[in-house]
């Protein structure tokens, strides 16, 4: 405990001398910093996905850095240090798990969930939504806000009835475009299809973003070996059919590309 006590207290020191001492550094404030978290979330996201430990190690670090540096700034105004941000998230903790330091008993994964967004409610929040931040991408809040309402019981009983509600969506969607219907409406239909889709991925145990995330580097992939193998071959995309291509891409994933 002492060696990693004394890691963080250098990690703090080192804040200190680059706010101190360094352009950049003494230039940051909350605002400017904001996207570069972001970017490093999303960096620690793709080593996951890769399932690279070292560098999952090195994105833990920079993720690490970005709140030493928020709470360095907001000591600056007065407003709270490292040691407010550490003690406030441990209370919160603390309160939120009282099957560990209470007498609460759970049963499992699925209570302790709802536990936790009605313990949320105590804390003074006037909705189970008010957690979901408006800026995540649209995909993850989905994923998010059916998360929540589930907390609090709002939740289909059986996953067959959430695949009923997707082939209802598809059968609107379809409806809409075969009828000319509106962009807003096709628009509506479609985002419907979406939000149930993302509800059934979360019934069988998947989470969408990720999934959707693993097809994105698949078709890249591919892709990709569509383009070398095909000039290593004399063509060229743009003068090549679609058939042509498709057999490059059934050569990838022969080849389990």
């Amino acid at each position: 405990m002492d060696e990693k006590l004394k890691a963080f207290e250098k990690l703090l020191n080192i804040m200190d001398d680059l706010r101190a001492g360094c352009p950049w550094d003494k230039e940051q404030s909350l605002e400017s910093l904001r996207h570069l978290t972001i970017e490093e979330v999303y960096e620690l996201s793709d080593a996951i996905l890769e399932k690279n430990l070292d560098e999952i190690k090195k994105e833990l670090g920079d993720l690490m850095l970005h709140i030493v540096f928020y709470a360095k700034i907001g000591s600056e105004k007065g407003a709270f240090d490292i040691k407010d941000v550490l003690e406030n998230i441990s209370e919160k903790l603390v309160f939120r798990h009282p099957h560990i330091y209470g007498d609460v008993e759970v049963s499992g994964t699925d209570e302790v969930k709802g536990n936790w967004e009605k313990l949320k409610l105590e804390e003074g929040k006037t909705s189970v939504l008010e957690g979901v931040p408006k800026s995540l991408p649209p995909l993850i809040k989905a994923y998010r806000i059916q998360e929540k309402v589930k907390g609090v019981g709002f939740e289909w009983k059986h996953r067959e009835q959430v695949w009923e509600k997707v082939k209802e969506e598809m059968r609107e969607l379809k409806h809409e475009v075969e009828n000319g219907g509106s962009k807003e409406k096709m628009e509506d239909e479609m985002g419907d299809l979406l939000f149930a889709l993302v509800n059934y991925a979360r019934y069988i145990g998947i989470n969408p973003e990720d999934a959707l995330e693993r097809t994105n580097k698949k078709f890249i992939r591919r892709f990709q070996f569509i383009e070398t193998e095909s000039a290593r071959d004399g063509y060229r995309l743009e003068n090549m059919s679609l058939d042509e291509m498709e057999s490059y891409w059934l050569k990838a994933k022969e080849k389990g590309i």
